[in-house]
């Protein structure tokens, strides 16, 4: 027979520390984890890690003021929400005093303008969040982009090759053994795209990077509106 669970023990919920109470009210309000990692500039696994390491009271305040701006002001837009949030978040400091570095992946664009960003299956499932500065930092510079996607083959409208599809890519269609294809966009020999304009899909997307690639993709006609992107690369570079 099990023994019996201890009356008074303290539920999970209850033990939450106030970052996750927090998330957890902005989730009560309609926003997803994703959400609540855009607006606070980090990655959605540090959300997460509210929960589940005693992590967030750096942004406690950042979140009490974003929480405040949605239940009373009634604001409601992302990239308005995430200002407010960048005004109340401090950065945490060294036991010197100094500040302490944030650990994120490196943003690496080169001095020419290359830059390259890769993302899987897990991070395209939480929008490809750590697409979105290089595709930022990219904007502000005036740079030009490309992209390579990875979908079920099935998902594709146009045939593997097809010049319609990806006109003047002098790169193969790379297809895989699960009946997945790795089809290019954009090309520096083609001119690519304007990096600015896509961080205004992104933008629009509410930071959700996978979601943009996705819709540009759609409104062209290169793929299926129920096709799901299982790995997305970005790579830029500075227009001659």
């Amino acid at each position: 027979m099990p023994p019996r669970p201890r009356r008074n023990q303290p539920s999970k919920r209850a033990q939450l520390n106030e970052a996750a109470r927090l998330a957890d009210r902005l989730q009560q309000a309609g926003y997803t984890k994703r959400d609540i990692a855009l607006i606070i500039d980090r990655d959605p696994s540090l959300v997460s890690q509210f929960y589940t390491r005693n992590k967030g009271a750096a942004f406690v305040p950042a979140l009490q003021q974003v929480l405040t701006a949605v239940e009373t002001g009634g604001i409601t837009d992302l990239p308005e929400l995430t200002a407010i949030a960048a005004r109340h978040t401090k950065r945490r400091t060294t036991a010197s005093g100094a500040r302490a570095r944030v650990r994120t992946r490196a943003l690496l664009i080169t001095p020419t303008g290359s830059g390259t960003g890769r993302v899987g299956a897990q991070a395209i499932a939480s929008g490809s969040a750590r697409l979105r500065p290089l595709i930022a930092e990219a904007a502000r510079r005036g740079l030009r982009l490309a992209f390579t996607v990875r979908l079920a083959k099935t998902g594709y409208l146009h045939p593997s090759g097809s010049r319609t599809d990806s006109p003047g890519i002098r790169r193969d269609v790379i297809q895989r053994a699960d009946h997945t294809e790795e089809r290019s966009y954009g090309s520096a020999q083609t001119g690519g795209f304007d990096a600015a304009d896509f961080a205004r899909r992104v933008d629009a997307a509410g930071g959700d990077v996978t979601a943009a690639v996705h819709q540009w993709l759609v409104e062209t006609g290169r793929i299926r509106p129920d096709a799901q992107i299982i790995h997305l690369e970005v790579r830029t570079w500075r227009p001659r």
